[in-house]
C-alpha cells in the first residue's frame, strides 16, 4: 500500500508541529481523504474514518470553545485514543492546553495552517492524491512539448535521449529520461515523474551523463507532467504497414487509462524531434476540434461527389 509520511507533509505543505514533544517521523498516512471530526467532537463516533488526516476549522473551535470544560475532556480522550494519524488546526485557530496535554499522552501530532479551512483541504486532497495514486515504473523518455506531456518509448540504444536533447535544445522540457513513475490520480489523468536519483539527468551512449538542468538552465527541465501522448520509436520493418492518414486514432494503456498511441519507423536522416513537435501541435489542434486527416477525407469525397455530378 502507498504511503507518505507525516514531516513530508508538514515540509510540503508549510504545516507548524504544535507538539514538538510528540514523535511523528513514524506517521504515515495511506488515505488520500480527510475528516472534519464535527460528530466526533459532539460525541458520535460511529462510522468515524479513525485513519484520515483531521482538520479541526473555525466551526469545530468555536464549537469547542463553547463546551464546558468536563464535557471537552471525554471528548477529547476519545477522540485521540482512535489513533488518528494527526490533527490539524485551520484559520489561524490553535488548540487549547487540553487538546495539547492528551495528545502528548496519546502521542497524536497536533499541527497548525494559517490557510483557510477550504482552501487547505483543497491543498492536502489534491497533493496527497497525486502521492498516493496507483504508480508504476516504465521505461521511457517523458518531455513536456508546448505544453503537452509527450511519453517517448522504444527499446534500448533507438534514440529516445538523443530526440529528447534536440527537443530540450528547441525550448521545450525535460520531465525525466530512462526511468518514468507513472501515477493515476484520476480515471482521465496519468501524471509522469522522474524518481529523485535521476531527475534532469540524461544518459547518452558514448558521451556519458548530462545533466540538463545545469547545461541548459532551468527552464529546461520540469519535476511532473500530464501524460498526453505516447510516440513509440521502432526500426523501420519494410514489410508492415504504417498509418498514412490517421483517421482512426490508436491508444496504449497504463493503468487502466487510455493515451493516444503512435508508432512512429526510424530510418537514418530522419529528424524525430520535428516529428515529435509535429505530432504534440496535431494532438492539441485534435483537442480544439481540428482534425487535418478528416479535412483532407471530406474534401476528397466532395471532389468524388462533384466528379459523379459532371
Amino acid at each position: 500500500m502507498s504511503s507518505v509520511t507525516l514531516t513530508k507533509i508538514v515540509e510540503k505543505l508549510d504545516l507548524k508541529n504544535l507538539t514538538p514533544d510528540v514523535d511523528m517521523t513514524k506517521v504515515k498516512i495511506t488515505l488520500p481523504d480527510i475528516n472534519r471530526p464535527a460528530l466526533q467532537l459532539a460525541g458520535y463516533f460511529d462510522h468515524f474514518d479513525s485513519e484520515r488526516v483531521q482538520i479541526v476549522g473555525y466551526v469545530e473551535y468555536t464549537y469547542l470553545e463553547s463546551l464546558p470544560r468536563e464535557k471537552k475532556i471525554p471528548v477529547y480522550e476519545q477522540f485521540l485514543s482512535s489513533k488518528v494519524p494527526c490533527v490539524v488546526y485551520t484559520t489561524k485557530t490553535a488548540p487549547d492546553e487540553d487538546m495539547l496535554r492528551l495528545a502528548s499522552k496519546y502521542q497524536v501530532p497536533i499541527l497548525g495552517t494559517t490557510k483557510t479551512t477550504s482552501s487547505f483541504m483543497a491543498e492536502i486532497i489534491r497533493w496527497l492524491n497525486v502521492q498516493l495514486a496507483p504508480c508504476i515504473s516504465i521505461h521511457g523518455v517523458l518531455v513536456d512539448v508546448y505544453g503537452e506531456g509527450v511519453l517517448i518509448m522504444g527499446e534500448s540504444g533507438i534514440g529516445k535521449s538523443e530526440a529528447a536533447l534536440e527537443l530540450i535544445k528547441r525550448g521545450h522540457r525535460l520531465v525525466t529520461d530512462d526511468v518514468v513513475e507513472i501515477r493515476k490520480v484520476s480515471d482521465d489523468t496519468l501524471i509522469g515523474t522522474a524518481p529523485d536519483i535521476t531527475r534532469h539527468f540524461i544518459e547518452l551512449r558514448g558521451i556519458g551523463i548530462v545533466d540538463v538542468k545545469t547545461l541548459f538552465g532551468v527552464e529546461s527541465v520540469k519535476d511532473t507532467q500530464s501524460i498526453n501522448l505516447v510516440i513509440k520509436l521502432e526500426e523501420w520493418d519494410r514489410d508492415k504497414e504504417y498509418d498514412r492518414l490517421g483517421l482512426e486514432e490508436e491508444y496504449t494503456e497504463f493503468l487502466g487509462n487510455k493515451v493516444v498511441c503512435h508508432s512512429i519507423p526510424i530510418r537514418p536522416g530522419r529528424n524525430l524531434a520535428i516529428i515529435v513537435e509535429s505530432a504534440a501541435v496535431n494532438y492539441r489542434q485534435k483537442k480544439m476540434g481540428y482534425n487535418a486527416a478528416q479535412e483532407l477525407y471530406n474534401r476528397v469525397q466532395n471532389s468524388l461527389a462533384k466528379k459523379k455530378e459532371d
